[in-house]
């Protein structure tokens, strides 16, 4: 008979394995699995006309700023929903046992911040969001939120974005696509790892001060 300790450590780590693969994007070719997937579930807008949606062609200014971030309200309420489900199920829990080991020594961010990390590779959006959460709900510091916002800032959504906007150059690229998102991603290590640089530099004059 099963412990509700270890009842809660298996929900965990179920729920974890289902939300990582939903917001990877591993699914969102597949015929059926696809209504697993986190971008297939967010669906898209619907066009009036000539393929355009409700945003339209040619604004600017603060009237076009504000459909653009109107756009993203369904991303904020459909992550934040899953993300408060996964906490209750104790995915943050078992997120922090499974990527500790691999985030701690390449950036000196805690593993909770593990399902943002995945995220940030299809979605800069859904990532960003995760990562406010993660500091309002107190699991990252802000010196840990600084080093984690570096990395997710260079090549954002990489994935996704190397294939949407960069499709007319692949075709001519000398390296394969896995090659070009390999390093990019080292390229965003770096910059994380030169702000956490920067912020241990700054903690400890900060200490010498005081």
């Amino acid at each position: 008979m099963l412990t509700a300790e270890q009842k809660k450590s298996i929900t965990g780590w179920t729920s974890l394995f289902i939300l990582m693969v939903m917001f990877s994007g591993l699914l969102k070719d597949h015929e059926t699995l696809r209504a697993f997937d986190f971008s297939y579930l967010l669906g898209k807008f619907g066009t009036i006309t000539d393929k355009v949606n409700f945003t339209g062609k040619g604004g600017d200014g603060t009237r076009q700023g504000f459909l653009v971030a109107l756009t993203l309200a369904p991303s904020l309420m459909l992550s934040s929903g899953l993300i408060t489900v996964a906490q209750e199920l104790g995915a943050l829990d078992a997120a922090s046992k499974f990527f500790s080991p691999i985030l701690r020594p390449l950036m000196g961010i805690p593993g909770s911040a593990g399902l943002a990390f995945v995220s940030s590779f299809t979605s800069s959006d859904v990532g960003a969001i995760m990562t406010r959460e993660l500091y309002d709900d107190k699991y990252i510091t802000e010196e840990e939120r600084a080093i984690f916002v570096a990395y997710q800032y260079a090549s954002s959504g990489v994935v996704t974005n190397t294939i949407s906007a960069g499709g007319p150059l692949l075709g001519i690229s000398l390296l394969p696509l896995g090659g070009i998102i390999m390093i990019q991603f080292v390229m965003k290590i770096v910059g994380a790892n030169l702000v956490r640089l920067i912020v241990k530099r700054s903690r400890k004059n900060v200490e010498c001060v005081a």
